[in-house]
């Protein structure tokens, strides 16, 4: 029998017990989690995102930019930061509780041989590979993964597809990861989500819809494929536009769709998350000097 698949995942209330707040001797947010520390850090572009160090003793008020690594998503505040301190704490907490077991076993993956795995129960085997990973289900489990979901293997890899496994077995999984997992499938199978919730995704809820009703609604619009400043126009930024921004295979045939346009900076730096949509009625087609090395290598615009 197929086990009941629960997709609306509410979010679990922020836990700040064990979390020690501070700011840096350069004035970033920073908290400690046991032997992790994450700090949020400012772009010389302007925005923020989380960094970590592990390991680090000194007091958090003497912590710097250079002692933090990585880079795990853009916060957009301070306080979606200490959201994110919460989260990561819950999700240690609960890891604990977990009976997940890191072993090394002889298994010839999808990904290459196995070089470790971690076993969260039986039948339910996480496998890393030097390349990839991913999941391995015994027939009994698969068979409980909801029919909309299922795959035909056995093996689900770890970029989003772990999220079915998640959702599927969520008693083996953290809260933080289940949050995740949920997430993961409204945005990379927003069809299937909606099939098994019994309703529909409002935009901006699914990456997946949201990115097809964009190429939609633009099928016949000029899309910037590529851009720069413009070293020719002060204040404006030269790009390179196709139509429905689809390059194709970018031979002769594929330049002969593009077309240049020049755009105010300040306009292409608040565009979409999907590209910037040429407005014909406000941005003209460009034919003059190329600050594109390659447009010059063409003879065109050099």
């Amino acid at each position: 029998m197929t086990a009941a698949l629960t997709l609306n995942i509410v979010a679990p209330t922020p836990d700040f017990s064990g979390v020690e707040f501070a700011t840096s001797a350069d004035g970033m947010p920073v908290a400690r989690i046991d032997d992790l520390v994450l700090a949020m850090v400012t772009s010389h572009s302007g925005f923020a995102f989380l960094a970590s160090a592990v390991a680090v003793r000194r007091p958090l008020a003497e912590l710097t930019r250079a002692d933090f690594f990585g880079h795990d998503g853009r916060v957009a505040n301070e306080a979606e930061f200490r959201m994110r301190v919460a989260e990561t704490a819950g999700h240690k907490h609960d890891l604990a509780k977990l009976n997940r077991v890191q072993t090394r076993m002889s298994a010839s993956t999808p990904w290459g041989g196995s070089q470790m795995a971690v076993v969260y129960a039986e039948g339910v085997v996480a496998h890393s590979t030097a390349g990839h990973g991913g999941f391995h289900l015994s027939s009994d489990r698969n068979a409980k993964v909801h029919p909309l979901l299922r795959k035909d293997t056995l093996w689900y890899e770890e970029d989003c597809e772990w999220a079915i496994v998640a959702i599927s077995f969520p008693d083996l999984f953290t809260d933080c990861e289940r949050s995740m997992a949920e997430k993961t499938i409204r945005n990379t199978w927003p069809d299937v989500w909606e099939k098994i919730h019994g309703c529909s995704l409002a935009e901006g809820e699914s990456w997946a819809k949201d990115r097809r009703a964009f190429d939609q609604r633009h099928a016949s619009d000029y899309v910037v494929t590529s851009a720069i400043f413009s070293d020719k126009n002060p204040g404006m930024t030269e790009v390179v536009a196709v139509v429905a921004g689809d390059r194709g295979a970018g031979d002769r045939k594929a330049w002969d769709n593009e077309r240049r346009f020049l755009v105010p900076s300040d306009e292409y730096a608040r565009r979409g998350r999907f590209g910037f949509v040429i407005d014909p009625d406000r941005h003209a087609e460009y034919h003059g000097p190329s600050s594109f090395l390659g447009w010059r290598s063409r003879g065109i615009g050099s």
